[in-house]
């Protein structure tokens, strides 16, 4: 007999998740204290190999310099260093080597950490023992204040280039002794400015801070490389990633919203681990239209795999003269990620973390069995039909429903997860000195749903980080010889429900199906068919149980994943300021699925037999780029630097599989449910797989920045792509830029206004950005088999065939993005309050579409360039910063955008492409679509011009439909030919915003932090399409039925009941678009910093914190969330189909560090 074995997804099912985080924390602990030993034992353990012949000791102590941290202080009056000497040891320590080369001679050593003093002076001697009390006990003093004179406590104060330091105290006074000759103090403090202090010959040093703010001297990414603030010419936006993780969210979009002018971010879904919508400057495109991510300089990376906890910086890219380094993939736009790095000093231990619980923010009006059946009987009436008999048709429940000790069911209700939790954890830490730095995370998070009750719903992710540089040679203050690496790695498990189309949208149906339904039996069961039949429960047939549907159907899906991400990287530098850099990053990604779906009959939901799925899927691609750079000022006025760059890429490597099988040997059993544990048969089992698509690419890219005298700026940029996306003589796209600017304040007759107005730029730029986002190889014919071809004269035997199934076309080329920007920076009022306006047109031409075929051709479309795009906005970000007293400082910031979107060219004689038809159902015309002169995805329907309120009203109106009654909506004839037809749908609303805006206020008093962020979206509209399925008599009705027309001047707005399909709810019309306008309070958060009160503690952040998301929203629109997405990455949005909304989050956190 064959043997069945059990596989089971955890090998220790009582192996807890704080087990996991102990683990994972005592793992970190150990690293960082190795971490920690190597820096502080260096001189006892640096040993070191030389071979001189004929060498002078200054030279052999400069060997000695070059190759370890250690530096020599001498008086060459009294130590001869001039002296031959012949030296040859083989990783010796550097004590055993200096005794070597100072036998027979009068010189000794006085050694503390790296630095060693040679001295005449004899040990035990006066001079000698002066000497070492010198190097010893070498102190300063002094305090640490903000500008307005405040003591800073927990302020870090290091030696450079040691692991030697301290923190301030609570009067912000500090001491530190073992000071070197010449050595530099450095001062560093969350959210202020660091600064660097050289000692000299001071023993009081007082220092004032200045808030870390994005000024004009600020350094931020601009793609392969960084520039001063002052000197970019083209429209970037930066992010502190301070800012990030003030806003307490486990995934970094979701903390950017609102912050950055000009750039969109919308959640597709409140669902958990839902991906976002990421608009720069508009929708250019109906493919792809999300930017591309580069985090750590590697191009391509899921932004939503690291956690916040992480991100040091965002710098977004967002006109075309920026975006052209990266050529053919900016065409969207592209977001730099930058993630922690070490520093110099002490290392420093971070926590920060919440736990909290969320609830749904608006819960829908939906109606209750007594007025389901009244609004149904209503409906019957209408049609000219009986009431029904409700005692017939649902005996079990009718009596229960109207003595009022059963309201019925309300499955959304039902499906509430209260309270569901959500945590997030983050340890770090970091550190390093002039030669060494590293950073070291660790983050897990876990947040439940809100809705889905009682399917386990969750998105659950681990991250690891680590990042690190060293200088492996340095001569002087040159960076000879500088590596590096960054790794990453996340893991993620998500379990969720149908939030797709009609068909699997388990949301949905908790919004339509007949609250007559009970949703358990008397067993406490789920209401299942055969319950049904016991209660002769005969009122609507198709209709079932939507929670037993969402448990059976879409409950047991699990899917898994991880990322490994890694670059390393080596830059040369043989001459200051002449750089070249290498960098090669590697992208492994790997996914598994399994789904159970046991034995069901839920209405139209049959099945007899179970079924396990399982899937799985890997892939990787590599990056390999060079670069070049020399920066240099001549005549002291022209400053010029230099990028010249090559890249290579490979990606796609991999495969995709998966099998199905029934019968499971332990049916009902998830945890068992494995094709392992299904019957041994091939009848029923069903395999596929596949590789991904391979896309290689080669690009050349060069800058050139010039700026005299920091008053006129220029940057030219040029990038050349060659895809394998293309044919040969398309196969390469080419993508400049040129972009200049004006910094008018630095002028001479400018002086008299410096008073008010410290800094204004003028800017302007030009470029162009490509997008090739479309399948791989579409020049060249595929083929594609299946077994359902006869030969013979019988069909008795079906044979495998093969098919053509896309037609080629060699002639495609790159989508092209052109775009024209004109803006301004300006800084006033002592720098308090600085402005940044723009004004941009971004035209995106040669779309890549599918061409219009007739079906009968028998194959797929081919992609053609055929469609075109304007956008046209304003952005304006406005920033205030205030120290209104020695206690209290505040900041401001605000941003909006407006944009105007219009399609200018589609390649078909109509220039229409149509959107989705079936949205709401198989039968349902499309809802949105593109049109030449229109926005991109507009609402495309039939205007209402009220509702017929008399039959003399009806009898005068000759464009009206056949059987028109009082009550009908009256439809709007727009073509004037006396009847109602698709010849008159036209634009009934727009999906996208004309208005976004972001406002967050930061506050700081006494040791208490209080942060506010809102978002709002103005001039949209969102189609409310689930309304369109439930206001029918066999679903249920929303509450929105109650304002139905009932007689002459009871309404205009809602029309009659009927119970038969009737175009007052079939057809796609204005009467289910409703405005969208919103403002968001996304995130508030009050916390304490107790650390001052704590010296003994030496903890430099001890913050308790509270935080409130998602608080509060002011909307008209009657759905649950305003922010509605259709899919992802989806042209034709604005569709509430039965949308999961996102949840109302209380949270309670502490942020550590020392």
């Amino acid at each position: 007999m064959k043997k069945k074995w059990i596989w089971h997804t955890e090998p220790f099912p009582c192996l807890t998740k704080t087990w996991r985080i102990m683990r994972l924390s005592v793992f970190f602990i150990f690293v960082m204290a190795v971490q920690s030993w190597a820096l502080d034992s260096y001189s006892q353990v640096t040993r070191l190999s030389l071979n001189l012949k004929d060498a002078r000791v200054i030279d052999v102590l400069g060997e000695i310099e070059e190759k370890t941290e250690f530096y020599f202080l001498f008086n060459q009056k009294l130590v001869d260093v001039e002296r031959k000497v012949d030296i040859e040891v083989r990783q010796q320590k550097v004590e055993d080597i200096l005794s070597e080369l100072f036998a027979g001679t009068n010189v000794n050593r006085l050694v503390m950490n790296r630095q060693i003093v040679l001295t005449t002076a004899q040990p035990g001697s006066e001079e000698y023992n002066e000497q070492a009390a010198l190097l010893q006990q070498g102190q300063v003093t002094g305090r640490v204040t903000d500008r307005n004179g405040a003591p800073l406590p927990g302020v870090t104060v290091v030696i450079k280039g040691t692991t030697n330091g301290t923190i301030t105290n609570t009067d912000g006074t500090y001491s530190i002794s073992n000071l070197p000759p010449n050595a530099t103090l450095l001062f560093t403090f969350v959210g202020m400015r660091a600064q660097e202090v050289v000692v000299g010959d001071r023993t009081s040093i007082n220092v004032s801070m200045a808030e870390e703010t994005i000024g004009i001297e600020e350094v931020v990414a601009v793609g392969y490389g960084t520039m001063k603030k002052a000197v970019i010419t083209g429209a970037t936006a930066h992010l502190s990633g301070e800012t990030v993780v003030n806003q307490n969210r486990t995934d970094v979009l979701n903390a950017l919203q609102g912050h950055l002018p000009g750039v969109s971010i919308s959640q597709n879904s409140g669902m958990p681990g839902s991906g976002y919508n990421v608009v720069i400057r508009g929708m250019g495109t109906i493919n792809s239209y999300n930017p591309l991510y580069v985090i750590d300089g590697v191009p391509g990376g899921n932004i939503s795999n690291i956690n916040p906890s992480d991100i040091q910086s965002i710098d977004v890219l967002k006109d075309a003269a920026s975006a052209a380094i990266y050529g053919s993939r900016a065409a969207n736009g592209v977001i730099l990620v930058t993630t922690r790095q070490g520093g110099e000093g002490k290392t420093v231990l971070s926590y920060n973390g919440y736990v909290g619980f969320q609830n749904v923010q608006k819960k829908p009006e939906l109606a209750n069995a007594k007025q389901y059946m009244e609004l149904n009987d209503e409906s019957r009436i209408g049609s000219g039909l009986t009431p029904y008999n409700w005692a017939e048709r649902i005996p079990a429940q009718y009596q229960s429903i109207m003595n009022g000790t059963w309201t019925g069911s309300n499955w959304f209700e039902e499906s509430i997860n209260a309270n569901a939790p959500i945590q997030n954890h983050a340890i770090n830490a970091s550190g390093g000195n002039s030669n060494s730095r590293f950073t070291m995370g660790a983050s897990y998070s876990k947040q439940e749903g809100v809705l889905g009750n009682p399917v386990p719903l969750k998105d659950e992710r681990y991250t690891v980080r680590v990042n690190s540089s060293h200088v492996a040679i340095r001569k002087g203050d040159l960076e000879v010889l500088k590596i590096g690496e960054n790794l990453s790695f996340s893991y993620r498990e998500n379990q969720g429900i149908g939030i797709g189309d009609q068909y699997s949208n388990d949301i949905r149906n908790m919004l339509t199906v007949t609250p007559l339904l009970p949703m358990y039996n008397s067993q406490g069961g789920l209401y299942l068919e055969a319950d049904k039949v016991a209660d002769k429960w005969n009122h609507y047939g198709p209709a079932g149980n939507p929670i037993a549907t969402m448990v059976y159907v879409r409950g047991n899906d699990l899917s898994k994943g991880f990322n490994l991400r890694f670059n390393a990287f080596m830059e040369v530098q043989p001459i200051k300021n002449l750089v070249y850099k290498s960098m090669f990053g590697y992208d492994f990604r790997s996914g598994a699925g399994r789904s159970y779906q046991p034995t069901i009959n839920v209405a139209s939901d049959i099945r007899l037999i179970d079924n396990v799925r399982q899937a799985a899927n890997s892939q990787h691609g590599w990056t390999w780029e060079n670069t070049v750079s020399y920066s240099t000022i001549f005549d002291s006025d022209h400053n010029v630097d230099f990028l010249l760059g090559t890249s290579l890429e490979k990606s796609g490597m991999g495969q995709t599989m998966s099998a199905n099988n029934r019968t499971s040997s332990f049916p009902g059993l998830w945890d068992y449910a494995w094709l392992s544990n299904t019957a041994a048969t091939t009848v029923n089992t069903t395999v596929s797989g596949a590789p991904y698509e391979l896309l290689m690419m080669q690009s050349f890219f060069g800058r050139v920045n010039y700026n005299f005298s920091e008053k006129y700026l220029a940057t030219v940029i040029m990038r050349a792509d060659g895809s394998s996306t293309f044919a040969r003589g398309n196969r390469w796209g080419y993508f400049p830029s040129v972009s200049a600017g004006w910094i008018v304040s630095n002028e001479s007759f400018m002086e008299s206004a410096s008073s008010v107005l410290e800094y204004l730029k003028l800017r302007a730029s030009w470029g162009q950005n490509g997008n090739n986002r479309v399948s791989n190889f579409q020049y060249v014919g595929t083929f594609s088999q299946n077994k359902h071809y006869y030969f013979g004269d019988t069909k008795t035997v079906r044979t495998t065939g093969a098919y053509k199934d896309v037609i080629p076309n060699p002639n495609i080329k790159w989508e092209t993005s052109e775009q024209l920007n004109i803006g301004l920076d300006a800084q006033f009022l002592s720098r308090r309050l600085s402005v940044a306006l723009d004004w941009y047109k971004k035209t995106t031409k040669d779309w890549l579409v599918q061409a219009p075929i007739l079906a009968s051709i028998g194959t797929g479309a081919p992609y053609i360039n055929g469609g075109s795009i304007k956008n046209t906005g304003v952005e304006l970000g406005l920033n205030w910063n205030d120290n209104k007293s020695r206690d209290f400082r505040y900041n401001v910031n605000f941003n909006a955008t407006y944009n105007k979107n219009e399609v200018t060219h589609i390649a078909n004689t109509e220039g229409i492409i149509n959107g989705e038809s079936g949205v709401l159902m198989a039968t349902t015309d499309l809802i949105n679509r593109v049109q030449v002169g229109f926005p991109i995805g507009y609402f495309y329907g039939y205007e209402t011009a009220g509702i017929f309120q008399t039959q003399q009203e009806v009898d005068a109106t000759q464009a009206k439909l056949s059987n028109a009654q009082p009550g009908d909506v009256i439809f709007v004839d727009r073509n004037d030919d006396k009847k109602i037809d698709n010849l008159d749908k036209t634009m009934i609303g727009n999906p996208n915003p004309d208005f976004t805006t972001g406002l967050s206020f930061n506050a700081y008093y006494k040791g208490f932090n209080l942060g506010v962020t809102t978002t709002g979206a103005f001039g949209h509209q969102v189609i409310k399409t689930y309304r369109r399925w439930a206001d029918r008599p066999e679903e249920n009705f929303t509450l929105d039925a109650y304002d139905r027309w009932t007689g002459p001047g009871s309404t205009n707005k809602v029309p009659r009941l009927t119970f038969n399909p009737h175009p007052n709810r079939n057809y796609i019309s204005d009467l289910y678009i409703e405005n969208a306008d919103y403002v968001k309070i996304q995130n508030i958060t009050l916390g304490y910093d107790f650390a001052p009160l704590l010296p003994a503690l030496k903890f430099s952040q001890i913050q308790l914190y509270m935080s409130a998301q998602n608080f509060f929203t002011i909307t008209g629109y009657s759905g649950l969330d305003p922010e509605v997405g259709y899919g992802e990455e989806s042209w034709d949005s604005g569709i509430d189909i039965g949308y999961y909304p996102s949840a109302k989050t209380f949270l309670i956190g502490l942020n550590v560090e020392f």
